[in-house]
């Protein structure tokens, strides 16, 4: 058995350096530092990962850091909410997000046609924005294409957008496909439906898709999850994660607890139950906000494999 270590700063010292003395430090930074063990181990072990994250986090600087995890090569395949898309979108082309206050006056953001998701906003303007930008898109893709998965519409949007900070940039440059089993919750779901009123014939298959994320793996793959935040973008790998096997690593990172039942709070250990993930995998789950922890995670895990390939 460890024993309690004191947290000391050094001048110089590196993110690599504070977070390895989470390891004896207590609490939900051992579980962090678990966390970046097990992906470290993912990746060397040449696992499929996935990557699931919620829309808020999307709206957030996170988001470069995804187009980076993708850019290095080091995720199979994403799984998110429509919002994710839509805000990917817009940064995309050029809008910026505003950041206000989680007390703010909510009806007078509302008059001003400020939407807020905590502690930022987005304006109508850069919904309209949005709204300008993929409808001709999708108009074109309906002339071409009647039937069309999820990943693949996606897949053709980052064919059309040019940034580095960009995820769908990102993964359409690196082959990694998207899946969004809830397409239609939220604005692209009207911009869906307005398209299909246009051209009657024109069908986003999320069946197919499910298909296509089931048969991305197999039984003799190495499976990994790092899952920010729950909902459907975490079940949704997991799922599908069932019929070869489960997950051999998993890291969750969210603020739920377990005690509503919620898939958001549900921990490893529930999903092992299910045979989701497996009995023996490395897993984890840490408690807090993927804002903060994962940024210092991944300065952790790049860092560490960065020095693997300098040695």
């Amino acid at each position: 058995m460890e024993f309690v270590k004191d947290l000391r700063w050094k001048k110089g010292m590196k993110v690599k350096d504070l977070f390895e003395q989470f390891e004896q430090n207590g609490f939900q930074s051992i579980e962090l530092f678990k966390a970046g063990k097990i992906i470290l181990k993912m990746i060397n072990e040449h696992a499929k990962i996935f990557l699931t994250f919620t829309s808020n986090l999307a709206t957030s600087g996170l988001r470069g850091l995804f187009a980076q995890w993708i850019e290095f090569g080091y995720v199979h395949a994403v799984v998110t909410t429509t919002g994710a898309i839509e805000e990917d979108i817009m940064k995309a082309i050029g809008e910026r997000f505003l950041i206000s206050r989680f007390d703010a006056d909510d009806i007078e953001l509302h008059e001003k046609g400020h939407n807020r998701i905590g502690n930022l906003v987005i304006t109508n303007d850069s919904y309209m924005k949005f709204e300008a930008f993929i409808t001709p898109i999708l108009n074109e893709i309906a002339k071409e294409q009647k039937r069309i998965t999820v990943s693949e519409l996606i897949w053709k949007i980052g064919e059309r957008l040019n940034d580095e900070n960009s995820f769908i940039y990102q993964a359409t440059k690196k082959h990694v496909p998207i899946f969004v089993p809830g397409i239609t919750d939220g604005s692209f779901g009207f911009h869906l439906y307005l398209t299909q009123q246009k051209y009657h014939d024109f069908v986003v298959d999320v069946v197919k898709d499910f298909g296509n994320i089931m048969f991305s793996i197999s039984q003799d793959d190495k499976k990994g999850i790092i899952a920010l935040g729950g909902g459907i973008s975490k079940h949704h790998a997991i799922l599908a994660s069932l019929i070869s096997g489960g997950m051999d690593y998993a890291v969750y990172i969210t603020t739920s607890r377990q005690y509503s039942g919620s898939m958001s709070g549900a921990t490893t250990s529930e999903a092992k139950s299910w045979g989701k993930i497996k009995d023996d995998s490395d897993s984890v789950t840490v408690n807090g906000d993927a804002s903060i922890l994962f940024p210092l995670l991944t300065a952790y895990v790049f860092d560490s494999l960065n020095a693997e390939n300098e040695e």
